[in-house]
């Protein structure tokens, strides 16, 4: 199955198609500055070099079109028309309280996009027209929304309510919603693999660190609390982000400055985090060189970045009664030793400590013991992509199209001796559960997308089931 993701802003448009057989990469690139005649189109094929073109694209509609044309290239060989697609995955911010899961986009879906862009006005519109334009471009192609807050939805309310009047929460939904949730959801679940524990059985803390960072406070698989809140601002000190902060600090300015209410936010927006304290630069690697040459508002910079962090991941410590372990992701937990070092310095007292020559090197496992400190690289377009095929499967088999042996063989071939290995023990830890049920945990444990169809076909090859037609609830694809 070929999926294509998209991830539409109003300036730019990402781009990806997955062939979700091996989950590999056919074609990558990215439409940028949106709304220009100097735009730039550059796009990767997965064997060949980087193309980059600059042309008019003056709106977002323009870019989708330019997209469209690009991936049915007969000289790229990827699809010779978007027909060959399965489903179209698009990245929405903002899900509300509506959305605690990746949906397949109807009426319904997109009117509640639309509601919840009061929580998410520079993304929500663009993601939204991206979806518009594509059922447009392919009226036949099934389209997916997958949500960066559906991850956090089931946070429970001693986490997500603010210390306001509940009547707000009620009447304007006010409450911290947290961003980053594909990220957070792919991660936790390839750190599972890399302990080889199950993941409804672990408890981790994962740190997204890029440009906008967040922490979040995983167990069993489930988000109890994370650093973002009603907007990607709250939290940790970000790029040009301020994080938290005395909210009267707020009118504080707006009286002292003469501020409005916009100006505020795009100070604490734009200007704010690291930009603001070094008053330089956001980039962590200029910062990290600075403070080396003896700067000391880049020292400081990088003080005020990595206490916060370890803030959080104490709080989140106390939150889940200790952790598994603590996972680095993103442009900077990836590939900053000096900032991982920093922020986990001191935690020694329970057991947390590096390994410096893992950790320079940016080994996937970077610590001496247990709790363990994971790197491990977010991949959100193949999250939203598993995501997607997951739900066109389960609404294939609600709509009672149930895939035939030769593909759940298919399926089986794509399972790994250690996956094989722990699904027959998952099996055997409740016999009595259903295929569907089965195949539920097992691709929670994986974050992999494998029919009930396929779960079924290989217990019996093994002679763990009878070998015959399963019931109706278990020919559910998940």
């Amino acid at each position: 199955m070929r999926i294509l993701v998209l991830n539409s802003g109003s300036s730019s448009v990402k781009f990806q198609i997955l062939d979700m057989e091996d989950q590999s990469v056919l074609l990558k690139g990215i439409v940028e500055r949106i709304g220009s005649t100097r735009a730039v189109l550059s796009y990767q094929p997965s064997e060949g070099h980087k193309i980059s073109d600059v042309r008019e694209v003056l709106d977002q509609d323009a870019a989708l079109r330019l997209i469209v044309q690009t991936i049915t290239k007969p000289e790229l060989g990827v699809i010779a028309s978007t027909d060959e697609l399965d489903g179209v995955g698009h990245r929405v911010v903002h899900g509300g309280e509506e959305f605690s899961e990746s949906v397949e986009i109807d009426e319904r879906v997109t009117e509640a996009i639309a509601r919840c862009a009061q929580f998410a006005p520079l993304h929500n519109p663009p993601n939204l027209r991206g979806i518009e334009v594509c059922r447009n471009l392919m009226p036949g192609t099934p389209q997916v929304a997958v949500f960066d807050t559906a991850f956090h939805n089931q946070m429970p309310a001693r986490a997500y309510l603010y210390g306001l009047p509940l009547s707000l929460y009620r009447l304007l939904g006010i409450r911290r919603y947290g961003f980053h949730g594909t990220s957070h959801k792919y991660v936790a679940g390839r750190a599972a693999e890399l302990l080889g524990r199950p993941l409804d059985g672990s408890k981790l803390i994962t740190c997204h660190l890029g440009n906008g960072a967040s922490i979040s406070a995983i167990e069993a698989g489930v988000s109890i609390d994370t650093s973002m809140g009603f907007t990607p601002l709250e939290g940790l000190v970000m790029g040009t982000r301020c994080g938290d902060i005395d909210p009267a600090i707020v009118s504080y300015l707006m009286q002292s400055e003469k501020l409005s209410a916009r100006e505020v936010e795009a100070l604490m927006n734009e200007q704010s985090g690291l930009l603001g304290l070094t008053e330089t630069t956001n980039d962590i690697r200029e910062i990290l060189e600075e403070s080396e040459r003896g700067s000391q508002a880049h020292v400081l910079a990088l003080s005020v970045y990595t206490y916060r962090v370890k803030k959080y991941i104490g709080a989140y410590l106390s939150a889940l009664g200790g952790t598994d372990a603590i996972v680095f992701t993103g442009g900077v937990g990836e590939n900053a030793p000096a900032v991982r070092a920093m922020i986990l310095d001191g935690f020694e007292y329970c057991g947390i400590e590096i390994d410096s020559e893992l950790n320079e090197k940016n080994e996937p496992i970077v610590s001496i013991g247990t709790p363990a400190v994971l790197i491990v690289p977010t991949n959100e377009e193949l999250a939203i992509a598993q995501d997607t095929l997951r739900v066109l499967r389960e609404a294939s088999a609600n709509a009672g199209e149930v895939g035939g042996a030769e593909r759940a063989r298919e399926e089986i071939a794509r399972i790994t001796p250690n996956q094989k290995a722990q699904l027959i023990l998952l099996w055997a830890s409740n016999p009595d559960d259903s295929l569907a049920e089965v195949a539920r945990k097992f691709n929670n444990r994986f974050q992999s997308s494998f029919s009930a169809e396929a779960i079924g076909t290989f217990l019996s090859e093994i002679g763990l089931l009878d070998a015959e037609a399963p019931k109706e609830e278990d020919s559910i694809h998940v």
